[in-house]
């Protein structure tokens, strides 16, 4: 049994209109939902093995907030290939990952996340809500019936779990994208 958490950045801040996409840090509602994310997932006993990471700022700053509100450190992998990565790219890293793994937590941006998410999934709990939409900060949790993550291939997966920021906060539920 393999578990693949796919979590995207908390909302990032535009008010600089000359800022480079790679260096956008969060807005001060995504700091709050991040850190809010990190204290559900502690509450849920949710937990990743192995952590890989895009290194775009707003992926480390949404990372280090969710650390601070788990209450604990995280050891991250940052790979230049999640940056705005296709779903074929985050599945590559996700089927490569090293067997010892039992949970896999890939932190990336969407589209590709959001097409990751439904490629995978056959059936699960909160499949409509993925399907409308894959919001800022938001969590899916995959579980794979296989040994091996060379052994996840599209429709195997199953949505164990599907947590948004708005499910914590209505604050959150504002401008979301």
């Amino acid at each position: 049994m393999k578990t693949l958490f796919l979590l995207r950045h908390a909302k990032s801040d535009w008010r600089d209109s000359e800022q480079n996409d790679f260096d956008r840090p969060l807005n001060a509602r995504g700091r709050r939902a991040a850190r809010a994310m990190g204290r559900e997932l502690r509450r849920l006993r949710l937990a990743a093995d192995h952590i890989v990471a895009s290194p775009a700022a707003r992926v480390a700053e949404t990372l280090a907030l969710l650390a601070d509100g788990y209450g604990g450190r995280m050891e991250i992998r940052g790979d230049e290939r999640l940056y705005l990565a296709s779903a074929d790219t985050l599945l590559a890293v996700a089927r490569a990952a090293d067997e010892r793994h039992r949970s896999l937590l890939l932190v990336a941006h969407n589209p590709g996340l959001h097409m990751l998410t439904l490629t995978l999934v056959r059936d699960g709990l909160e499949q409509a809500d993925v399907t409308a939409k894959y919001p800022t900060g938001a969590l899916a949790a995959i579980v794979f019936d296989v040994d091996r993550w060379a052994e996840v291939r599209p429709g195997s997966g199953c949505l164990a779990r599907f947590l948004r920021p708005r499910d914590l906060s209505a604050d959150f539920a504002l401008d979301e994208d």
